[in-house]
C-alpha cells in the first residue's frame, strides 16, 4: 500500500486527546473538500508524532526529546513579550517537527486550557514565532477535552434521566454549560471527566458517537464557550487548505 499523501503531526497529552481532535478534524476535511470522502481518509492523510510510526507527540515528552535532539533557540521572548504558559514547550515541539526526518505538512497543537486563558495565547505566540515550514493548527479545550465530547452529547431516551439528575446535582446544564465544569481535582462536583462518565456510563463507544454522529453545525453552535467552535474553524481555515487549494467556504 502506498504512503498517505499528507502527514499531519499531532501534539497532545494523551491518546484520548489525539483521538478526539483527529476525529473532529477528519470530519471537517470531509465536509469541506468535495473530492474527499471518509473511505479515502487513510490513503490521503496520516496523523503522526515525530515519526510516522508514532500516533502523537506527548507534551510531557517534548523537553526530553528536544534535549536528545540537541535543539538550540529554545528560550527567549516572543517578539518583545515573555512567553505565556505553553509558549516555550510549543516552540520546542514545532522545532522538533522541523528537525524530523520526514517533515509533516501540518502540525496540530491540542491542549486543555485548565481554565487558564493564557495557554491559548502561549500557543499562538509559538505559532507566530517564525515562518514554520508547515501549517500550525491550534485546538484548546475550555477547560477540558471532555467538554468537547459533552458538547456533542445528544441524550437517547434511556439517558434523559441521567442528564436531568446531573443537571440537578450541578445546578447548571452539563451540555449547554459544559464550560462551567472547571474542577481540577478528579471526582469533584464540577469535574468534566466525572460528568462525562455519568452520562456515558464510561462507554468509550458512546463517547465516540458524540464526536462522530452529532452534526458539525450543532457542534459549532454549542461549542463556542468550550473552544470547540474555534478549533473547527482553525481546521477549516488552515488544515483544509493544505489538502485543497480552493479558498475556504463560508
Amino acid at each position: 500500500m502506498s504512503e498517505p499523501a499528507y502527514d499531519f503531526g499531532v501534539v497532545c497529552e494523551a491518546r484520548a486527546d489525539r483521538d478526539t481532535a483527529c476525529v473532529l478534524a477528519d470530519r471537517v476535511l470531509v465536509e469541506a473538500i468535495p473530492w474527499l470522502d471518509e473511505e479515502m481518509l487513510d490513503t490521503q492523510r496520516r496523523w503522526r508524532g515525530l515519526t510516522p510510526s508514532e500516533p502523537f507527540l506527548r507534551w510531557a515528552s517534548v523537553r526530553e526529546e528536544a534535549k536528545k535532539a540537541g535543539l538550540k533557540g529554545l528560550f527567549g521572548h516572543f517578539g518583545d513579550k515573555p512567553g505565556e504558559p505553553d509558549a516555550l514547550v510549543a516552540r520546542r515541539a514545532l522545532l522538533l517537527f522541523v528537525d524530523s526526518d520526514t517533515k509533516p505538512q501540518a502540525v496540530m497543537l491540542v491542549r486543555d486550557s485548565d481554565a487558564d486563558d493564557r495557554r491559548c495565547i502561549g500557543l499562538e505566540q509559538a505559532r507566530g514565532d517564525k515562518p514554520w515550514p508547515f501549517e500550525v493548527v491550534i485546538g484548546v479545550a475550555e477547560p477540558k477535552r471532555e467538554c468537547w465530547v459533552l458538547t456533542g452529547f445528544e441524550a437517547k431516551a434511556h439517558e434523559e434521566e441521567a442528564v436531568s439528575n446531573l443537571e440537578q446535582r450541578l445546578s447548571f446544564h452539563p451540555i449547554r454549560d459544559a464550560h462551567r465544569l472547571t474542577a481540577s481535582e478528579h471526582g469533584a462536583k464540577n469535574d468534566a471527566k466525572k460528568a462525562l462518565e455519568e452520562l456515558t456510563s464510561g462507554d468509550l463507544e458512546r463517547e465516540f458517537e458524540c464526536l462522530r454522529d452529532t452534526s458539525l453545525d450543532t457542534l459549532r453552535e454549542r461549542g463556542e464557550r468550550v473552544g470547540l467552535t474555534q478549533f473547527l474553524t482553525e481546521v477549516r481555515e488552515r488544515l483544509v487548505q493544505v489538502m485543497d487549494n480552493r479558498s475556504p467556504q463560508t
